[in-house]
């Protein structure tokens, strides 16, 4: 294969399709959710992780874990959940069986903020997606996420 061959041409279009898509989605979103809940998409995005744990076997997630899912690495996430707990959306405590892990929840007023931002981030990301399905280079990948199906 060469730089001009047409397979990796299509690829790199590709790809470059499906990153504008995701730039315009997540500024779509960042603009919304700053402007009515003071929340960036990361912000929003740890808060609705760790909303999502639970107390049984399992139900608390590592650090790395929260990392990997929110797509930042192990330092960042580690100086994002620090300003969150700073606003008094999240709280940290030892593990009870290792006193090496650190577990966060998110406190009650982090849920209300989360309640309140969920509507924004949803329609932002309707609206986001609507608009991309009008550009006919993005419209096949806005097929592709709204048909996605996520694993149970």
């Amino acid at each position: 294969m060469t730089a001009t061959d047409p397979a990796l041409t299509a690829l790199s279009q590709g790809w470059c399709a499906l990153s504008l898509l995701h730039g315009k989605i997540e500024s779509h979103i960042e603009r919304a959710l700053q402007s009515g809940h003071g929340l960036s998409v990361r912000e929003y995005s740890l808060l609705d992780v760790l909303s999502r744990q639970h107390n049984g076997p399992g139900g608390h997630l590592q650090m790395k874990q929260v990392a990997d899912t929110v797509v930042l690495s192990q330092s960042a996430t580690t100086r994002l959940v620090s300003r969150l707990e700073d606003r008094g959306l999240l709280t940290r405590y030892l593990c009870d069986t290792d006193r090496r892990g650190i577990y966060t929840d998110v406190t009650d007023a982090g849920l209300t903020l989360l309640a309140q931002a969920r509507p924004t981030n949803d329609a932002a990301l309707r609206a986001a997606l609507d608009e991309a399905a009008k550009n006919p280079e993005l419209a096949p990948l806005v097929t592709a996420v709204e048909e996605l199906k996520v694993p149970a």
